[in-house]
């Protein structure tokens, strides 16, 4: 019997609806038909899992000689078996979800969304290239959203740059509480090249920036300032914070950041 709840924690679930969530939302609020916006969120919850499932597979072997408990695989509370099972399938359901979005939307989403994380995942993470995954998929899920709408228009430039900019935000917060385990490993990526000091106020200044650039864009009233006030605090603090809570603080300001792009 597959523990169900494991194989759900190997697959990174709170980032993976984080980002369904987010994806979702912005397809709902903009000109998309409801049943692609179904189909969307689905392609983009499904790929998050095989992300996260591939990262667990992959990282296994690293994840034990660092004594990784609050990894599902290594632990034992789901086997290997499983879990290749389930990206399998999973995948297949990602594709098949992606391309009822449309062949182009569906296309970006999987080349530029799920592929780029795949590559980080297989590699690029250990290079000092491992920004270039999380910049191509967080900035491809407004391009796929705007493909996917029913004019099929590709969304402002500003709008993919503060995607693409809370995307390297992103990865460096993920990776910042692991470092020292990474340094066991050998990973070289650019977190780990910039080390515990210096992340903090680059990934500030990227959260900030995006959402900055929003503001900038929209010109919707002074609430919008003060939100930016608002966001330049939470970066500061939280990109300090231990544990998970920086990579959830930068969910939190993506979440600012789309009342920004829809908020009219």
């Amino acid at each position: 019997m597959v523990n169900v709840v494991a194989l759900a924690r190997a697959g990174h679930l709170p980032p993976a609806l984080a980002v369904t969530a987010l994806s979702t939302v912005l397809a709902a609020t903009g000109d998309v038909a409801p049943a692609i916006v179904v189909a969307l969120a689905i392609a983009v919850f499904s790929g998050q899992l095989v992300v996260g499932w591939t990262n667990d597979l992959i990282d296994h072997d690293t994840d034990v000689a660092v004594h990784r408990t609050d990894k599902p695989l290594v632990v034992g509370s789901v086997t290997r078996e499983a879990v290749v099972t389930a990206t399998v399938l999973t995948t297949a359901v990602c594709v098949v979800a992606s391309l009822l979005c449309g062949v182009a939307a569906g296309t970006v989403h999987l080349v530029a969304g799920v592929g780029a994380a795949l590559a980080y995942n297989l590699g690029v993470k250990r290079t000092i290239f491992s920004w270039v995954p999380y910049l191509l998929a967080f900035g491809s899920v407004p391009v796929a959203v705007g493909l996917a709408s029913r004019s099929g228009d590709l969304p402002p430039a500003w709008v993919v740059a503060m995607a693409a900019l809370l995307g390297v935000g992103a990865h460096l917060l993920n990776v910042f509480p692991d470092l020292e385990d990474d340094a066991v490993t050998g990973m070289s990526g650019l977190p780990h090249r910039l080390g515990r000091t210096r992340i903090p106020p680059v990934a500030a200044a990227l959260l900030v920036g995006a959402t900055a650039i929003g503001v900038v864009a929209t010109h919707r009233g002074a609430w919008q300032w003060a939100v930016l006030g608002v966001v330049t605090v939470v970066a500061a603090v939280c990109t300090r914070a231990p544990g998970r809570a920086p990579f959830y603080a930068t969910m939190l300001i993506a979440g600012i950041d789309l009342a920004i792009i829809v908020i009219r």
